[in-house]
């Protein structure tokens, strides 16, 4: 009977055992461990940066994510959102980040940073058939210019002081433009180029003077352990180092818009 009671006795604590371990492997990444957390990413939708393509989440910032994440071994997801709330909650809820945004002096103190992860252009777009005399930012002050609802480029512009018409997309822009509904519109160089070729306005939109010139990042709530950050930072300068980064660049350099 003792020998019974033992062997069941061992087999309880036994299942005890395998019943915790069950649960804890169901348990989200974020309970498992606090020191690597579960992240939550957002982002919106700004071709070539961050695009759905044939259903899927892809894009030259993107891919560069995708990439440092699987290196720092950080589980996560990643959610498409318009810009103002996917900036708000990396802002406000914890193990959030959000991509790709500007590293400006006002921001510097929200979050914690991932970067470069690009460097963007910030570039006065106008129609061809205009002459606009811009040799310097001030120089704009006489025109109206387009921006869009929650990009830094809105605020950067409001800020100093500038006229500005805001739309509620980035896409509206260019068509206000030929509409003559605005002067100007202040717009990513890169990601503009890829708008005006979408819609067939190359040739009636061009650029007309770059203002700034940005670094762009991941950036992450102020409670995200620095031991996260560091494995973050480390991950992109090795993809930087290695040649991931500029491969990843090389495949998006030729990219055109769908239809």
């Amino acid at each position: 009977m003792g020998k019974r009671r033992s062997l069941v006795g061992n087999y309880g604590r036994l299942g005890g055992i395998v019943l915790l371990a069950t649960l804890f492997s169901t348990l989200p990444p974020s309970l498992r461990a606090e020191s690597v957390p579960f992240l939550t990413l957002t982002t919106e939708s700004y071709p070539p940066n961050q695009m759905m393509v044939n259903g899927q989440l892809t894009g030259l910032v993107t891919d560069k994510v995708r990439e440092m994440m699987a290196r720092a071994r950080i589980d996560h997801r990643i959610l498409m959102l318009p810009w103002l709330r996917a900036y708000s909650m990396a802002q406000t809820l914890p193990n959030h980040c959000v991509f790709n945004t500007a590293h400006t002096p006002d921001r510097d103190k929200l979050f914690k940073w991932v970067e470069p992860v690009t460097y963007a252009e910030w570039t006065l777009f106008g129609l061809a058939s205009r002459q606009f005399g811009i040799d310097t930012l001030d120089d704009a002050r006489r025109y109206t210019i387009g921006t869009y609802n929650g990009d830094v480029r809105d605020d950067y512009l409001k800020e100093r002081g500038f006229t500005v018409d805001t739309a509620i997309e980035e896409s509206a822009n260019p068509h206000k433009l030929v509409a003559q509904r605005i002067d100007l519109w202040a717009a990513n160089r890169l990601v503009a180029n890829d708008l005006l070729r979408k819609a067939g306005l190359t040739r009636q939109i061009v650029p007309v003077y770059t203002f700034h010139r940005v670094i762009g990042g991941l950036a992450c709530h102020p409670a995200t352990p620095d031991s996260v950050m560091a494995s973050l930072r480390q991950a992109l300068a090795g993809m930087i180092s290695d040649g991931t980064t500029a491969k990843i660049e090389q495949r998006y350099s030729n990219w055109q818009p769908g239809p």
